[in-house]
């Protein structure tokens, strides 16, 4: 079997692979029409990527299965797929710590203005009186907008900073109370529920409403594009803090651009609407250019720790595909 890595890529799952009797190429700088002659070409069966965008022009018919080597598919044709019955698997839940220790480093570094002060202390300048100026995340609520397995783990490290929860879920839509400790096991946060309170709130808007920093955690499907909308960042209190460590997608960039020129918003932004294709190139979304905006570059799951765990999905997919055909966590199957 011909598995083509078409994405940088854990050494342990190449060597895991290739343990199992696959012929591995690793080309992680291939992209565009060159991966797609590649596939054609090599006779891959299947196609491991992170980032890189999966189109139908590359779905050649030796092609069995993608393997997103992350959680989310957006970035792969997932219908064209299924009409040339190719096999769509991610692994999930594996890179949730590592995107949620960034969403919380996100906020304390907008809250304690930390690159800032490492900027103004490389230019030699040194102001103790601007920098000592900080809220503290003591306190403060934490809105949480979709609870998957991101969000549960941001929930209970923001329960450990002593932030009190508020959160809505498509799956308690309209609920308006406390979570119950049934919900809270469903979830995977009962630890926070222990440490402090831990609400639902009957809609997206109204966790903006109650909320201090609102953090998203929603998958990108065609129901989510710019479902955080102007509705509900109108909502948000003047001065607070919104995290999107998701898809770039889920967030209406020009409503967002407006709360933070009328309402002193700030805003940590890991994932962009347009990004480019491979790992580096020009970037020119004009919104981190904002004034109280800090980007990063769409590196949430870029840990060791999660990589590692990644890598070993892959190789568990790609072994049950060899020997049953079918693969674990497909998505159009």
């Amino acid at each position: 079997m011909i598995v083509l890595v078409a994405d940088k890529f854990e050494q342990s799952g190449i060597v895991g692979m290739n343990a199992l009797g696959c012929e591995v190429a690793y080309e992680p700088d291939l992209a565009d029409q060159a991966l797609a002659e590649a596939v054609a070409a090599k006779g891959v069966d299947v196609l491991v990527v992170r980032s890189t965008k999966v189109t139908d022009a590359m779905m050649a018919p030796s092609l069995k299965l993608i393997v997103r080597a992350g959680a989310g598919v957006n970035t792969i044709d997932v219908k064209a797929a299924t009409t040339k019955r190719v096999l769509v698997a991610n692994c999930p839940g594996k890179n949730s710590i590592a995107v949620a220790e960034l969403a919380l480093g996100l906020m304390l570094a907008l809250d304690r203005r930390i690159p800032e002060n490492v900027a103004d202390l490389r230019a030699g300048r040194w102001n103790k009186k601007e920098y000592s100026k900080a809220r503290g995340l003591y306190g403060r609520t934490l809105g949480l907008l979709g609870v998957g397995s991101v969000g549960a783990e941001v929930i209970t490290r923001a329960a450990a900073f002593g932030m009190p929860v508020v959160m809505w879920d498509v799956r308690l839509s309209g609920q308006d109370r406390r979570v119950t400790h049934e919900e809270a096991a469903f979830f995977g946060i009962e630890r926070a529920c222990a440490m402090g309170p831990v609400a639902l709130a009957p809609a997206a808007a109204d966790v903006a409403a109650r909320c201090d920093i609102l953090s998203i955690h929603l998958a990108f499907v065609p129901e989510t594009r710019h479902f955080v909308n102007a509705g509900v960042l109108s909502r948000l209190k003047p001065g607070s803090v919104v995290i999107n460590t998701s898809r770039g997608e889920v967030v209406d960039a020009d409503a967002l651009r407006t709360v933070i020129r009328e309402r002193q918003i700030r805003a940590g932004l890991d994932v962009f609407a347009h990004e480019p294709a491979s790992a580096t190139g020009e970037f020119t979304d004009p919104i981190v250019k904002e004034p109280g905006v800090y980007g990063t570059h769409h590196i949430g799951a870029s840990t060791d720790q999660a990589q590692d765990a990644i890598a070993a999905e892959t190789v568990r997919i790609v072994q049950v595909f060899r020997d049953t055909g079918k693969a674990p966590n497909v998505v159009n199957g």
